[in-house]
């Protein structure tokens, strides 16, 4: 009997509880369940947006690889739209670019290396497409402009690379003896076996600078 009691006390004590904390256990559990429901969903979110890109990306290789500059520039305008926040989304824009730029049609070009170089998601990506674009508008005879784009600190491998296109810049705008400087810069922050040296220091000489 004073086991009844004590169980039935017991009982009496968990129902107590349970009606002051229960609701609250049940809104933290529905709290995880939802939480977890979001994560997973997510997950098959990234994971389906990352094949959808890759499918269509590799598309787009094979029209590159075709020189089909038309289907290139439609198969980067599918990707940029539906995955511009994946790693595609960049070099769909990049490949837009150069297509647009073997055309001849440099105002796309421009366009969507200006794209790249806000939205890309990696930093590799918006370095490349500075250089391009400062490429573009020196094409453009738009020096001042490409210089500006060119005012900004690269990752390590784009620094020599960058260094030569402020030579070109300085160079198409009279100024040797900074696009000397520049272009001394590119000799010392390249690699000794890089395959483009030898067209910096030509590009020296012309100045009538030594290395």
């Amino acid at each position: 009997m004073a086991y009844d009691l004590e169980e039935q006390e017991q009982l009496e004590s968990i129902k107590a509880w349970w009606n002051q904390y229960g609701n609250l256990i049940v809104m933290a559990a529905l709290a995880a369940a939802i939480a977890v429901a979001a994560y997973q969903g997510w997950r098959y979110y990234r994971s389906s947006q990352a094949v959808g890109a890759a499918t269509l990306y590799g598309q787009l290789d094979q029209a590159a690889r075709a020189n089909d500059a038309k289907r290139v520039r439609d198969i980067s305008a599918q990707i940029v739209d539906r995955y511009g926040s994946t790693v595609y989304g960049g070099l769909a824009a990049l490949a837009s670019a150069k297509a647009a730029f073997t055309t001849g049609d440099l105002e796309a070009a421009e366009k969507q290396l200006r794209w790249a170089m806000e939205h890309a998601k990696e930093p590799e990506q918006r370095d490349i497409a500075r250089l391009r674009l400062a490429g573009v508008l020196l094409d453009e005879k738009k020096a001042d402009e490409a210089l500006k784009v060119m005012d900004h600190k690269p990752v390590d491998a784009y620094v020599a690379l960058y260094a030569d296109m402020r030579g070109d810049i300085l160079s198409a705008q009279g100024k040797g003896a900074d696009a000397a400087a520049a272009y001394r810069t590119a000799l010392e922050k390249s690699e000794p076996s890089s395959a483009y040296r030898q067209l910096v220091e030509i590009k020296l000489d012309a100045l009538g600078e030594s290395k």
